[in-house]
């Protein structure tokens, strides 16, 4: 009888295995637990996720060719420091493609997507009632992919995660004291606008929010500070 061809069986658990790093980096980032310019060490990784370097590393290159790691050579990896330019086309793009997903949504809405919106809703004031940052923070991003998933488009979507992904360190490094990060009242609104299948009010209601977000973070070029010092210790 022929020998039985044997499969690795530490294949699909690989490949889980990298996705929940992935993942469990992208949520810490997402709720500001892991700050710009944090050192991801491999080994560290590993022992949390029970992976091998080789496993950590795959996770943290796809993490890099998403915009939320930055790889050093000789360094490792460390939480990507966005640059105010950086700021700029990140809010740029999320007004290029929002408002068509918002658009798109309202195309797909249906009874059970309206419940998970008002349910998510729900979630983002509770969270805010109790003084809870960290959930509200990641809410706020969540109600953005939740709307993208509505869409039921998967491009716009995969672009969406990594934008929202990014904006989190954005928001993170450069917004104003004591400015919320994404105000539940305007997510309130866009909710009620796909719930009357209004397109034209939703997609504006999209783009005044993103707009007030990025008017909210101090973003100024590195350069300019350097500009300014020089011509007062010079005079």
């Amino acid at each position: 009888m022929a020998a039985k061809t044997r499969q690795k069986p530490d294949a699909p658990d690989a490949s889980d295995r990298v996705s929940r790093i992935r993942k469990g980096v992208t949520a810490a980032i997402l709720e500001h637990r892991l700050l710009p310019g944090t050192k991801l060490g491999e080994g560290q990784i590993g022992d949390i996720y029970g992976a091998s370097r080789t496993l950590v590393r795959s996770a943290l290159q796809q993490l890099a060719h998403e915009g939320i790691v930055n790889i050093e050579k000789n360094r490792g990896a460390f939480v990507a420091r966005p640059t105010p330019a950086d700021a700029r086309e990140v809010f740029e793009a999320r007004r290029l493609i929002e408002p068509s997903i918002v658009d798109r949504a309202i195309d797909a809405v249906s009874p059970a997507w309206l419940d998970r919106l008002q349910h998510h809703l729900t979630e983002e004031r509770e969270a805010e009632l109790r003084g809870d940052a960290r959930a509200s923070v990641r809410l706020s991003g969540e109600f953005h992919r939740l709307v993208a998933e509505m869409s039921g488009h998967s491009i716009y979507l995969g672009f969406l995660k990594e934008l929202i992904a990014r904006s989190s360190l954005i928001i993170l490094l450069y917004r104003r004291h004591d400015t919320p990060a994404c105000g539940t009242d305007h997510h309130a609104g866009i909710a009620a606008a796909i719930r009357k299948r209004d397109k034209a009010r939703a997609g504006a209601l999209m783009l005044s929010h993103l707009n007030e977000i990025e008017a909210e973070l101090f973003l100024k070029d590195p350069a300019a500070d350097e500009l300014r010092l020089a011509d007062v210790l010079g005079a």
